[in-house]
């Protein structure tokens, strides 16, 4: 075993594939399981496997198969097969034996054919449903069916839950639309399948009721909850109530982490991947308008096995001592127990065994082996696998010879190693040519072989020999000793004091032997610096060992050493620089005496980077404060020499944490660690809400609003609200309690509450401490009713052909019940329904108003309702209006002008009126001056004409008690005597200084668009 080629071809086997547990479906057919095992040795390994302590034989007619080192089972049966199994991997090296592997078997039994007796809930009151699941193996996942499926219940906005733990459905309040067929249906999840099976029908029928209820916790996690690290655990929590309440969880002695998402706000709590941080008191409540309840349970992690330290592979001489030790985690506290080729091993003769170390003494040949260290707990079993070789050689030089040339400066020392492979341990000497070397003022021989030889000169320059001897045998190696001049440094850095950010150069020569390369190195307090980084604080140059620090930070500050070597020796020279700048963090930030508004901080000082510190500032944030903010302390100024101070204004029962931060006349220093974060004792409100106002809502209620108060200001649990109102001008007060601090309204229905009826109202919140100060009292009022009387005289006037003026008496504003907005103006042609009446309202309280759009000479009934903001009252009664007559649609014909000098004189027919046209009362004309009217007789106007070649715009329309008619318009040119006539239908002859009107002509558009600007020059 000791020979060369072992060590260099044969090792023991290392497992590259080890058995994984399994369940297995539970009856079926021509199934097979197959168990790796897997191992990486030379010799190649053999296998063998054991299932519960026993040896599983591997015959030709048993359901057992070897295929290389994995076990088949054909047809496995939970009888015959379930169990804990673990593969032997062998070759001459040693054995090791692999982590254990559960093969288990997963069923999911019927649910009994007996049909489930029917449940009746009320309306508003929670129940459930049980699932009562059959036995099955591993856990279930439920769901639930209502009716048919696969019609499954969802949540419904919190009133429905399926406990995962339970499988029993649970609603928080029942409804009508409720009843019906449930069926629970489970499902089972195995490594291979997945089974489903339901229940027989559960008949829920739900009985009218309706009453509210607080809320009451039915789904309550356990006291005591123990989870695994790095794995995820849940905790449900489920409540009665009506409203359905709703929930939030917290962490009693702690915040909760937010990797909880969501969850944090329904029924199931989900912690994913585990930490011993996550510990803790978790508290879910549920809250409603109607109250609260809350229920607490501890979470507490364990963990699996983990190892810290492991042994590895040891090749160990003959007759000495092994030392070996593994290190594992994990909870609760692990049990460590050692295997040598699969065997247990304990303390023994030689052997002694201590938890985790392992001590073998005197070591033989018959030691070697595969050893195995293994850790467990309830949670896991971990192997470690290291293989010993015990070595028994003769000195042999061949694979570590003594250097052949070994370099030395004059003035320096050498070291010369002797390491030739023996065992057991050789006997070592010396010798240069044949004078035998011994311990001397200038040489030293080691135990280990080792020559070193100091002060060197040229002398002892020459050929050096180690012998090494066991009883096995003799060998020898020899090296040249060569002596070179030594490294000396010329130039040495000096110190150096400057500000943060400014610019230094270190300097650094040296003189070395001309046969040899010289590197220059440089290191801050003893850490070599990477002079190669590009746009890094170092720069060296090329030919000396100078060293430029650019943009100096405090961390470069320190003791620079320069080297200089060569191959054979190095020469050092070291100097301080000081880097000045802000303050770094103080530190051992801690919070004592917490009470309502109020903590103290102390703090350790910082390091002051060489500038006094001058003063400190505190910073703090609360948990609905993202950013840091200064805090107002006591006192207000805090000295550089101070380690502790108050922080005073703070909000009671709020989360907060601090950081101290130090100045000096560098500038500001980086903050301290955070503090922990700490909750400031509870007290009674200081503040009252704000926002108190209301109305509106539906008859014989009055409803009080305001604005919730925001956590920062509550100062304690058990939040609320209380309500004073009162009649106004009434002595006594209703007061309400409204136990929830998201609560913004209150509705107060009474059936004898008049419409309209003016209260008082003031509001305070309370919380488990006492009650705060009363608000200022508002004036609110009842919710309003429709006005109860109507308008009077109603009176409705043609204007014109298309538009009406109705008039009548207002109504008196205390018969309105309420705020009287304005008045509705109803009306609707003869022979058409009142109820398809047009409407028009007033937007103020005006007792006039015109309605356009209608039809001419057309007879219509008006009516007029008052409204306030509850709807419009009785209508008035009725009148009837009838339109006049249209005006002609005709514009004025025959359209002629002529321009005289500076006016122009514009002359037109008659408009005729037809026997259903209203009488023509004459003519009006607008242009450049404002609108004028003609008298019926006059059928021409005289006209100034503009100066600077401008243009005169001028429509003609005819009008009488039916309106304005339709119009001509008119541009005349001044300047060339052109003139032009726009008209619609009609077309126009352009003469020199007189133009002709002809019918059933449309002007193009450029014609129009000239006209438009023509009509912007005025």
């Amino acid at each position: 075993r000791g020979t060369e080629a072992n060590r260099l071809f044969h090792f023991g086997p290392v497992f590259e594939e080890q058995p994984s547990s399994l369940i297995y479906p539970e009856g079926l057919p021509e199934g097979k399981v197959t168990l790796n095992c897997q191992a990486r040795a030379s010799p190649a390994a053999s296998y063998r496997w054991r299932v519960n302590g026993s040896d599983v034989v591997i015959r030709e007619d048993s359901h057992y198969t070897l295929v290389a080192g994995n076990l088949v089972i054909s047809n496995p049966q939970h009888g015959r097969d379930s169990g804990s199994y673990q593969c032997f991997a062998i070759n001459r090296c040693g054995t090791i034996v692999s982590r254990a592997a559960n093969l288990k078997f997963g069923y999911l039994r019927d649910f009994p054919s007996e049909s489930r007796s029917p449940q009746t809930a009320y309306e508003g009151a929670g129940t459930f449903l049980a699932c009562q699941a059959p036995a099955h193996y591993p856990a279930l996942s439920y769901r639930w069916i209502l009716n048919e499926f696969p019609s499954f219940v969802q949540p419904d906005g919190g009133r429905w839950f399926v406990s995962q733990v339970t499988g029993n459905l649970y609603l928080a309040n029942a409804r009508a639309n409720d009843t019906g067929s449930y069926f629970c249906l489970t499902t089972i999840n195995m490594d291979i399948s997945t089974k489903s099976t339901f229940s027989k029908a559960i008949q829920l029928t739900v009985q009218p009721d309706g009453q509210k209820s607080a809320p009451n916790i039915r789904v309550r996690f356990p006291s005591e909850t123990y989870a695994l690290a790095g794995h995820t655990t849940q905790l449900e929590c489920f409540a009665y109530g009506n409203p359905t309440p709703k929930l939030r969880w917290r962490k009693v002695d702690g915040v909760l982490p937010s990797k909880v998402g969501a969850s944090a706000d329904g029924p199931i709590l989900t912690i994913p991947d585990l930490s011993f941080d996550d510990e803790g008191m978790y508290e879910c409540e549920a809250y409603s308008s109607e109250g609260r309840d809350t229920h607490q349970g501890r979470v507490s992690v364990q963990a699996q096995p983990e190892w810290l330290q492991v042994m590895s592979d040891s090749e160990v001489e003959i007759s000495s001592e092994l030392h070996w030790s593994c290190v594992a985690a994990g909870k609760p506290r692990l049990i460590i127990r050692w295997l040598r080729n699969g065997m247990p091993l304990g303390t023994q003769d030689r052997v002694e065994v201590n938890n985790g170390l392992l001590k073998i003494s005197n070591l033989a040949l018959e030691d070697s082996g595969m050893y195995q260290c293994v850790a467990e707990n309830k949670h896991g079993t971990i192997y470690s696998n290291a293989e010993l070789r015990v070595q028994v050689q003769a000195p042999d030089f061949r694979l570590n010879p003594v250097r052949k040339l070994v370099p030395a400066a004059r003035g320096g020392q050498v070291k010369m190693e002797c390491k030739p492979r023996a065992a057991p341990k050789p006997t070592l000497f010396w010798s240069r040519g044949t004078e035998l070397l011994t311990n001397s003022s200038r040489v030293t021989v080691t135990p280990d072989g080792v020559l070193w030889i100091y002060n060197i000169s040229r002398a002892d320059e020459g050929k050096y020999t180690c012998f090494a001897e066991n009883y096995l045998g003799k060998a020898n190696s020899t090296g040249h000793l060569s002596v070179r001049d030594a490294t000396k440094i010329k130039l040495a850095p000096s110190n150096a004091d400057i500000n943060q950010g400014e610019n230094v150069t270190l300097q650094c020569h040296a003189s070395h032997d001309p046969t040899m390369d010289l590197t220059f190195t440089w290191s801050l307090n003893g850490v070599l610096l990477d002079l190669e980084e590009p746009n890094g604080h170092y720069h060296r140059k090329e030919t000396i060992g100078d060293l430029a620090i650019v943009n100096a930070q405090l961390s470069q500050a320190g003791i620079y050493t320069c080297s200089a070597q060569t191959v054979v020796d190095s020469a050092v020279a070291s100097a301080r620089l000081v880097v000045r700048g802000p303050p770094g963090p103080p530190g051992g930030l801690v919070v004592k005496s917490v009470n309502e508004t109020a903590v103290e901080l102390r703090w350790s000082r910082g390091y002051d980077n060489h500038s006094p510190i001058g003063k400190y500032v505190i910073m703090g944030r609360s948990e609905h404060s993202h950013d840091w903010k200064r805090m107002r302390t006591d006192p207000v100024n805090i000295e550089g020499n101070a380690e502790s101070a108050r922080v005073i204004d703070l909000r009671p029962w709020m989360d907060y944490e601090f950081q101290v931060i130090a100045s000096n006349i560098l500038g500001s220093g980086e903050p301290s660690m955070p503090s922990q974060s700490i909750r400031t004792k509870q007290s009674a409100p200081t503040v009252a809400p704000s926002g108190l106002g209301g109305g509106g809502g539906d008859r014989n209620e009055l409803i009080i609003t305001w604005t919730p108060m925001a956590r920062e200001y509550q100062n304690g649990d058990g939040f609320g609200y209380i309500l004073w109102f009162r009649k106004l001008e009434t002595p006594s007060w209703t007061v309400v309690r409204v136990p929830n601090a998201e609560s913004s309204r209150y509705v107060y229905s009474n059936q004898s509450l008049s419409p309209y009826c003016p209260f008082e109202v003031k509001i305070k919140a309370y919380n488990s401490k006492g009650e705060g100060p009363f608000s200022q009292i508002a004036v609110v009022h009842s919710a309003e009713e429709e006005p109860t009387v109507s308008p009077r005289k109603i009176n409705a006037t043609a204007v014109t052909a298309f538009e009406i003026q109705v008039s009548w008496e207002p109504v008196q504003h205390l018969s309105t019940n309420g705020i009287l907005r304005g008045y509705e103006i109803r009306y609707w042609r003869q022979h058409e329904r009142e109820a398809a009446a047009d409407r028009v309202r007033t937007a103020g309280l005006e007792n006039t108003a015109r309605v356009s759009g209608l039809r001419p000479n057309t007879l219509y009934h008006v009516t007029v309702l008052a409204y306030n903001s509850a709807g419009t009252g009785p209508p008035s009664p009725r009148t009837t209006v009838i339109t006049k007559k249209p005006p002609p649609n005709r514009p004025p014909g025959n359209v002629s002008w002529k321009t005289d000098g500076s006016w122009v004189t514009v002359r037109w027919d008659h408009v005729k009126s037809m026997d259903n046209e209203s009488t023509v009362q004459g003519y009006k004309h607008e242009g450049q001056s404002a609108l004028k009217v003609l008298d019926k007789g006059k059928t021409s106007v005289n006209l100034p004409l503009p100066k600077d070649n401008g243009y005169v715009v001028l429509e003609i329309r005819s009008w009488g008690e039916g309106g304005d008619g339709a119009a001509h318009e008119i541009i005349v040119s001044r300047d060339s005597g052109i003139s032009v006539v726009m008209t619609r239908k009609n077309r126009v002859n352009v003469l020199s200084g007189h133009t002709q009107l002809h019918s059933n002509t449309i002007f193009n558009n450029h014609v129009i668009s000239s006209h438009d600007a023509l009509r912007r020059t005025f």
